[in-house]
């Protein structure tokens, strides 16, 4: 049983998304197998996810809508889910998306002063990475939480968080 007070480290980083970046979250049902969704201006959480997957979800789809505002390259990288064998060039683009994504996430967190779950996130980036890669290689899911390995890896540092301007793009999972 986790001792992390998450309720507290999600409402702060979900005031600061919807305060300080315009971006509202909601509480919704989310096209299964999928945890949340996104689309560059909102932020979809599945109904039906623990607070600590939510948690992780929210602050990833966060660093997600950050790339998608910067960057066309970022969007379609990012719309490109379907499962099929990459190049290794495909997977270290892909990989560098993924981490950005979390770094950004981390530099939220901060700025909302949740400061002590930069371990939790890296770790929980690492498992996300584990799943992904193997999902787009052999279109298998594995169990996400099977692939946590606490405290295995270097801390991700935090990514500055550039100045964007929420639009709204076609979501993941809307065609």
């Amino acid at each position: 049983m986790t001792t992390i007070p998450f309720k507290s480290a999600f409402d702060k980083v979900e005031r600061l998304i919807e305060e300080r970046y315009g971006i509202p979250v909601s509480i919704s049902d989310v096209l299964d197998p999928n945890t949340g969704d996104f689309d560059g201006m909102s932020i979809k959480l599945d109904y039906d996810q623990d607070l600590e997957t939510a948690f992780f979800v929210l602050v990833h789809l966060f660093g997600h809508t950050v790339q998608w505002n910067l960057s066309e390259e970022f969007r379609a990288l990012g719309l490109e889910t379907r499962p099929g064998q990459r190049t290794p060039a495909q997977l270290q683009a892909i990989n560098q998306y993924e981490r950005d994504a979390t770094r950004y996430s981390l530099a939220l967190m901060h700025e909302a002063g949740v400061t002590h779950l930069d371990g939790w996130l890296t770790d929980w980036w690492h498992a996300d990475w584990a799943f992904l890669k193997h999902f787009y290689q052999t279109g298998e899911r594995l169990d996400f939480k099977a692939l946590l390995e606490p405290g295995k890896h270097t801390v991700l540092t935090p990514l500055p968080i550039p100045d964007f301007t929420p639009q709204k793009w076609v979501s993941r999972w809307s065609f």
